[in-house]
């Protein structure tokens, strides 16, 4: 069985002290997805977040640092009609949630349109999303991660796969509906396992063929059909790097974006420190070690700002990934351990 976090099994009492907003807010947003002439008529004062052929607008800071743009719909409004777009063109936005104040957000994917006349309007320009990771906050990227999922599934679900007619949306987003079958389809999530393995000293990393020059990450892959999230944890690193996992501890989840959409369940593994010899699956990776704490910590001080020009040598995954959440955690369990060694 997967041993939680304290953090994890606290959660639902840091949220009863807020539980009367929380709440709100919650049901707030449950009308939105539901109720059409509701939804439609929050676009009116909504923010929005625009996107171009799936990748994000960002706007420079006085300090030159980069933001997520957020767009009121006065502003869109005008920005569309400038470039020639009919306003109501709005009604095209999917519903991605509601700030602490119950504003509503939206996302819009504004592909059809001119990029370089619409970055000349909004006063930014379009990122991939990779990259936005490495330019934008933790909190910011959980949000454009959201908006391009939600745009990608209704580009890619316009067809029910039981008749093969067209499928139509409502207002929200939340559901796509075959009105020839009745069949509803629901925006989905792959679930995903994410480990980091230890033997007590090192972790071990590996990297597949597709990582930029010396990235490192831990090992990840889709859960089977049926399969416990125990399952798949086992299954992968005896798959991956034929160890055999001897303890898991539960860590935490993650939306992931990429390649569709994924649910990522991040633990840590123990192994035998007797057995940690390590026998590649070279169709799945292209190189797996292990790695000392003092190698962990130069990566982790060391992190590239743009994953096109990574540091030389030895790299792991940005703050945004819940893999460098893996390995930090790890990192800071082999400081403490340490430290009490060197106070015995």
């Amino acid at each position: 069985m997967l041993q939680p976090l304290k953090l994890f099994l606290n959660c639902t009492l840091v949220l009863s002290r807020s539980c009367s907003g929380f709440v709100s807010r919650m049901r707030h947003l449950q009308r939105l997805k539901d109720d059409d002439e509701a939804c439609r008529e929050a676009l009116k004062s909504g923010s929005f977040y625009l996107y171009h052929k799936l990748s994000p607008l960002l706007q420079k800071t006085s300090k030159g640092a980069f933001k997520v743009a957020s767009l009121q719909t006065s502003e869109l409004e005008l920005i569309l009609e400038s470039v020639g777009k009919d306003k109501c063109f709005i009604n095209e936005s999917f519903l991605l949630g509601c700030t602490h104040n119950g504003e509503p957000q939206f996302s819009l994917d504004v592909g059809e349109l001119e990029r370089a006349a619409l970055e000349r309007e909004c006063r930014g320009m379009f990122v991939d999303l990779r990259k936005a990771f490495f330019m934008i906050s933790a909190s910011e990227s959980s949000l454009v991660s959201k908006g391009q999922a939600i745009l990608r599934w209704h580009q890619t679900n316009g067809f029910c796969s039981a008749t093969g007619q067209p499928t139509v949306r409502n207002q929200s987003g939340s559901v796509r509906i075959c009105q020839s079958s009745g069949v509803t389809y629901y925006p989905k999530m792959a679930p995903v396992v994410i480990v980091l393995v230890s033997d007590g000293q090192r972790c071990l990393l590996a990297r597949q063929a597709i990582f930029p020059p010396g990235l490192y990450s831990a090992i990840s892959g889709f859960c089977d059909m049926g399969e416990s999230v125990e399952e798949a944890l086992h299954r992968e690193v005896a798959e991956e790097v034929g160890l055999e996992v001897e303890k898991l501890q539960y860590s935490g989840s993650q939306h992931w974006p990429f390649p569709q959409s994924s649910c990522m369940l991040a633990c840590h593994a123990m192994v035998n420190p007797d057995n940690t010899q390590v026998n590649l699956d070279k169709a799945e990776l292209e190189e797996a070690r292990w790695f000392t704490y003092e190698e962990i910590m130069n990566a982790l001080k060391n992190a590239p700002l743009d994953p096109r020009r990574p540091s030389p040598g030895f790299w792991v995954p940005p703050s945004y990934a819940i893999a460098n959440q893996l390995i930090v955690e790890w990192a800071n369990q082999q400081r403490l351990s340490r430290n009490e060694h060197k106070l015995q």
